[in-house]
């Protein structure tokens, strides 16, 4: 599918309630909406029994999608406050039969050329480019830690009995944990969100070599969401693939950095990005001091002002270059590379279709 208005991305989405919860409620969801510069992306995994799930599940994007359309601060902010939004949401309607549910979620905001990922729990956002998979997000479980501590293997957490036990979701407390940072888009990059029914049962290499295929994103999701039935299909399956088709320029604003220490509160990562702006005021307080010195000093005002917009143009290139050295670096070891031999042609640009914004069943 591709969005009225948006050139530079098509997406294709999918939700499917698996092999072994036929008859049963779908607790995953998933979110595409248009917006002038891009688009937001969201899939949820709700938990907490059949109805609870679901209805978290559904919360969680509704909240999210409203607050972001509503917020006037910067994207970076506007989308951290969304999932906070989100997580109050669940919360609030966590009592009596509905106690205790909750909901993962991952998030992927498209702006121009950057795109930005908000993580809670463990459904997953990936990036192919060219022949590499980089997997973005780290699940928020107890398995997943143990990997990270060396105590068990990539292999041992996918039959850990524990596999599915999270440690980190919406509606777990009144102040969400999250993790928030954003990098750089290139021409033909693929990104996927998915929820654990997908990535739980089909490895990063099995994943590379079913994104890397020349389909548009509907074809793709189908095909992960056979592989996943295929492979059992234990749990409720989304995958959500967006295609990028042009470069485009980055966004003024500072992408948030990755902290690789797992999920911080919602209000340390807004006091990051309420720092990051102190850069705009010192460069309206250079600006006014210019200004005034021009106003002031009128024989000196042609060199004040030639001095003063050096200046300025120049912390401006400084702080440009810095931002797309920062935001084209981000991608660290792909999780599986493919091999030359078997190497796909390019995917063809897809054809636009209706929208449709979401689906959640």
């Amino acid at each position: 599918m591709q969005a009225a208005g948006a050139p530079n991305w098509s997406y294709g989405l999918l939700t499917d309630v698996g092999r072994q919860r036929r008859g049963g409620v779908n607790q995953d969801a998933a979110l595409a909406l248009d917006l002038p510069q891009g688009g937001l992306f969201a899939v949820a995994d709700g938990m907490g029994g059949h109805a609870a799930g679901e209805l978290a599940a559904t919360l969680a994007l509704e909240a999210l999608s409203s607050h972001y359309l509503t917020s006037r601060v910067s994207p970076p902010a506007r989308l951290a406050e969304a999932v906070q939004a989100a997580n109050v949401s669940v919360l609030r309607h966590a009592v009596g039969e509905y106690m205790g549910m909750g909901t993962t979620l991952i998030a992927a905001l498209i702006d121009r050329g950057a795109l930005m990922i908000a993580h809670v729990g463990d459904s997953r956002a990936y990036l192919l480019r060219g022949s590499e998979l980089h997997r973005l997000t780290e699940d928020h479980s107890w398995v997943s830690e143990q990997v990270r501590l060396g105590h068990l293997t990539e292999e041992e957490a996918r039959d850990h009995q524990w596999r599915s036990v999270v440690s980190n979701a919406l509606g777990g407390e009144e102040r969400v944990r999250l993790e928030l940072f954003g990098l750089r888009l290139c021409a033909g990059d693929r990104v996927l969100l998915c929820s654990d029914g997908l990535s739980s049962v089909v490895a990063d290499n099995e994943l590379l070599e079913l994104l890397a295929r020349p389909l548009v994103p509907e074809s793709v999701v189908r095909c992960l969401i056979d592989a996943a039935n295929d492979a059992g299909g234990p749990d409720n399956i989304t995958a959500l693939v967006i295609d990028i088709q042009q470069d485009q320029h980055l966004p003024s604003y500072d992408l948030p950095v990755p902290q690789n220490s797992g999920p911080d509160y919602v209000d340390a990562l807004l006091g990051a990005q309420r720092g990051n702006s102190l850069n705009t005021y010192l460069l309206l307080m250079l600006a006014y001091f210019t200004l005034l010195g021009v106003i002031l000093l009128p024989g000196q005002r042609m060199l004040i002002a030639v001095f003063g917009t050096a200046l300025l143009a120049g912390i401006l290139l400084v702080q440009r270059l810095a931002l797309i050295r920062r935001a084209s670096g981000q991608l660290g070891r792909p999780s599986a590379v493919l091999e030359p031999a078997r190497s796909v042609p390019a995917r063809p640009p897809s054809t636009p279709k209706s929208q449709h914004s979401t689906q959640d069943t």
